[in-house]
């Protein structure tokens, strides 16, 4: 169902007016101040438990419609079949374990001047500050005969789930000697480097299983992140560049950028002209979550922020972070939303207690995977500007992983990712 702005932010008054104060649940005046988290994603589940870690006596309230998230770090794994999706899927039992309130349910209004929170199955929570963490959403009007129900059969697998499982289906009953299309969006979009690792890791593959197999990459930009680490794998393990080459690249400038698709041919048109797969992977153009939106918090398709505190430019005491946030020169990732989560915990904790937030320092660190034992890195540390509202990258610190990095560095960072993805699990759900 749509809903607008003023029919998202009246919401809660509706519903207190139908059920009155007795028809909702009694909760507790907490001695320190209240939070209401909506998204369990790694944004919202870290600003939740350290929200409680910060100040235990601080009442804080995590609401998510779904009892199970689904990492999309690592879920490449799963598309090359050295992963089993299962290992990518958490619960909320940890955060429970620290004194988080956590609700499954859907939120259905946020009123900024009443300071409540509505939800679909009619509770109303009261807050001093609300973090919203919706992640993205797809812009599918920017590919022509692309949808929800396109796909279903043209995947995009970049919210990880049943689409990955999908993905996963399509390549195992894929005719070895087939094509799989893969387009690349345009930036800004969640991860980066994540198309290009799957491109290496459905390369991985179709080399061992389907070895025929041709991977077409149509993309929008002429350059990616790594670019240069991915290519080395793709010529060290795939061929690219010689006349046996299993991926072909097309970039912006040669015509890459996707435009229409057909899901009954399953035919993608591109500037450079129309191409048919067996297999067709369409990451869309995107923009912030759904709830951003009916919340009134986006301006040109993500949700200006405070790079300090994370509260919204658009409506104070709501504080946005994640992927649907403007976080400038920080890439939407997984571990820059664990980072930028921390931040906002400590800016909306004090901003509550009507203190002067801290100045944060934050990090991203971004493992790829570019074939068997191959891992490489970038990492970086970001200074806040409070003048100019910028988070800026630190000279000096972080840095990329090396191109004449030796086979046991690669196997070492391989070894780095795996554990980081352990780690980060255990320190947004643990």
């Amino acid at each position: 169902m749509s809903i607008t702005r003023r029919g998202f932010l009246t919401a809660t008054a509706a519903t207190a007016t139908v059920l009155g104060v007795a028809g909702l649940p009694h909760i507790a005046r907490a001695a320190g101040p209240r939070f209401v988290v909506v998204g369990g994603g790694p944004a919202g589940a870290t600003t939740a438990k350290y929200l409680k870690r910060m100040d235990p006596a601080a009442e804080v309230t995590l609401i998510e419609a779904n009892p199970t998230y689904t990492t999309c770090f690592m879920s490449n794994e799963v598309l090359a079949g050295d992963r089993d999706i299962a290992t990518l899927q958490v619960g909320y039992d940890g955060l429970r374990g620290h004194g988080v309130t956590v609700v499954h349910d859907r939120v259905t209004g946020i009123d900024a001047d009443a300071k409540t929170v509505a939800t679909a199955g009619g509770e109303s929570l009261a807050y001093d500050r609300v973090v919203v963490a919706p992640g993205i959403d797809f812009r599918y009007d920017a590919i022509e005969g692309y949808s929800a129900e396109a796909a279903e059969v043209m995947p995009h697998a970049w919210k990880a789930g049943p689409q990955t499982t999908l993905l996963r289906q399509q390549l195992e009953a894929m005719d070895d000697g087939g094509t799989v299309i893969v387009s690349g969006p345009p930036n800004p979009f969640r991860c980066p480097p994540g198309p290009y690792e799957r491109i290496s890791l459905i390369a991985h593959y179709l080399k061992r299983h389907k070895p025929r197999s041709k991977i077409l990459v149509l993309d929008a930009k002429d350059k990616f992140s790594k670019m240069p680490l991915f290519l080395q794998a793709w010529e060290q393990f795939y061929g690219y560049g010689t006349d046996n080459s299993m991926i072909e690249w097309v970039s912006k400038t040669d015509g890459g950028t996707v435009t229409a698709v057909n899901p009954a041919t399953m035919e993608v048109t591109a500037v450079a002209g129309t191409f048919k797969g067996d297999v067709v992977n369409i990451i869309p153009p995107q923009k912030a979550g759904a709830l951003a939106f009916e919340a009134g918090l986006v301006e040109d398709g993500w949700a200006p922020v405070n790079k300090g505190t994370f509260e919204s430019l658009v409506t104070p005491g709501v504080h946005v972070l994640g992927d649907s946030s403007v976080a400038a020169s920080m890439p939407k990732s997984g571990s820059s939303a664990n980072s930028q989560a921390k931040a906002a915990a400590a800016g909306a904790l004090a901003l509550a207690k009507g203190e002067a937030p801290p100045v944060p320092h934050l990090a991203n660190a971004c493992y790829s995977i570019g074939g068997p034992d191959f891992g490489f890195s970038v990492a970086a540390v970001y200074a806040y500007d409070d003048f100019e509202n910028a988070l800026k990258p630190v000279a000096g610190a972080g840095g990329v992983s090396p191109l004449d990095a030796g086979a046991e560095a690669r196997r070492r960072e391989l070894f780095y990712a795996h554990s980081w993805f352990e780690n980060i699990k255990a320190d947004i759900w643990g």
